[in-house]
């Protein structure tokens, strides 16, 4: 079941439909488009990963029978590598209930984030997803959204763009497939917890003038017109209005909110998933 936090008004819209990579929706009446990210499966346990696990299955469940089309905005496991032959061990419910919803028609499509950024074509070929490493704008009937998983847009965080710049780097990942599956999925699992705990602030909302991707929607809006941005990254589920017609949208995460956002060709609201 679910708990409606907000619903946004019918919006007037002023649209650009000439930028080449916005995708072209045409929203079925009774059907939904729903987007959610960070989900963080595999940790900080074994045995917490599981139940959230669990709970994700549970949500695409229950979403199913009215989802048109449904956006995994990055982050969704905590850290993924896929060797020649090797991808990380676990995760069989999750996949698996993707496999069975894509076979039955529904599209899928993956946003890699900083903490799965080296996803390449596993899912694609075996699950029948799209993977995106970049963002991307949607016009669904007259509705303009603008998706991407947030990290590195915006100014400042210089450190952490050099060091995504360096990660995407062929080179890089020649080098990390070098290594050992046991031993470089084991380091990057150390260090992805290490740098959790050095972060553990870092999802509390820092207000308007201080929120780097409310500054890159602002300065994208001089640019042209978006009804809504949507991300995740920054783990707190809110929405702010950036102007009379042009809204932020922050997805959250599941290791404590389980929110995510539905939109229905008219409205965008953001919702908390529960077991029922």
């Amino acid at each position: 079941m679910e708990t409606n936090h907000l619903n946004t008004k019918d919006i007037q819209k002023n649209k650009n439909n000439s930028h080449s990579n916005v995708q072209a929706i045409d929203l079925p009446e009774g059907k939904n488009i729903y987007f959610a990210s960070d989900f963080h499966l595999g940790v900080p346990t074994h045995e917490e990963s599981r139940k959230r696990e669990n709970r994700i299955v549970s949500w695409l469940d229950s979403i199913k029978g009215d989802a048109f089309k449904i956006y995994l905005v990055g982050d969704i496991f905590d850290f993924w590598f896929e060797y020649k032959r090797a991808i990380p061990k676990g995760f069989t419910r999750f996949l698996g209930k993707i496999a069975e919803l894509t076979d039955s028609g529904i599209e899928i499509e993956f946003f890699t984030g900083n903490h799965d950024m080296w996803m390449f074509d596993y899912l694609e070929k075996e699950l029948g997803v799209k993977i995106h490493k970049q963002e991307i704008e949607l016009l669904v009937n007259s509705t303009s959204i603008f998706i991407a998983h947030g990290d590195g847009l915006g100014p400042g965080d210089y450190s952490y763009k050099f060091i995504k710049k360096v990660f995407s780097s062929k080179v890089c990942q020649w080098l990390f497939a070098r290594l050992h599956p046991n031993f470089g999925i084991g380091l990057a699992n150390f260090f992805s917890k290490s740098s959790r705990k050095h972060s553990i602030n870092d999802n509390k909302f820092l207000g308007e003038d201080k929120e780097w991707l409310i500054t890159f929607c602002k300065e994208k809006l001089k640019q042209k017109h978006v009804d809504y941005f949507i991300f995740g990254h920054r783990h707190h589920p809110i929405e702010v209005k950036l102007n009379d017609s042009s809204t932020y949208i922050n997805l959250g995460e599941w290791i404590s909110h389980n929110t995510y956002s539905k939109f229905n060709g008219k409205t965008i609201s953001i919702n908390t998933f529960t077991v029922s």
